[in-house]
C-alpha cells in the first residue's frame, strides 16, 4: 500500500492521502519529516517526489501486502501504464527494509541472565 504525502488524484481503496493519516492517527507530519523519512520506522518505507514522472512523496506500508501476476504487470508496462521506475541501488535498500521488516532469527533458549 502506497500512501501519498499530497493529495492524490482520485479515490482509491490501496491510498490514503497524508491528511487522511494524520486525522486517522495514523501517522504525524513529525514522523513523515523525521524517522520514516530517515528509514527508522519498520513496516514504512519513504519514497520522495518524482516531479519528471509526476510522482509526488509517499509512504510505502510494507505490512500491506499483495501480489499480482507477473503476466499482469508485463502487459501493463506493455500498454504504457508503468509510472516509474526505482534505481537498482534505492530498490536494494527498499528490500532491504522489506527484508528487516519481515526476518526474524529464532534463538533456541533465551539468554541466561544472572
Amino acid at each position: 500500500m502506497i500512501w501519498p504525502i499530497r493529495k492524490l488524484g482520485g479515490p482509491s481503496r490501496l491510498s490514503y492521502t497524508a491528511h487522511n493519516s494524520w486525522s486517522q492517527k495514523i501517522v504525524t507530519p513529525a514522523d513523515v519529516r523525521g524517522p520514516i523519512r530517515a528509514g527508522r520506522v519498520y513496516g514504512w518505507y519513504f519514497l520522495p517526489a518524482d516531479s519528471a514522472c509526476g510522482l509526488e512523496e509517499a509512504i510505502v506500508d510494507l505490512r500491506q501486502l499483495f501480489t499480482l501476476p507477473l503476466d499482469v504487470l508485463r502487459s501493463l508496462c506493455s500498454y504504457g501504464k508503468r509510472k516509474a521506475r526505482i534505481q537498482a541501488l534505492y530498490r536494494e535498500h527498499l528490500a532491504k527494509h522489506f527484508a528487516d521488516t519481515y526476518s526474524r532469527i529464532g534463538l533456541p533458549a533465551p539468554y541466561a541472565t544472572e
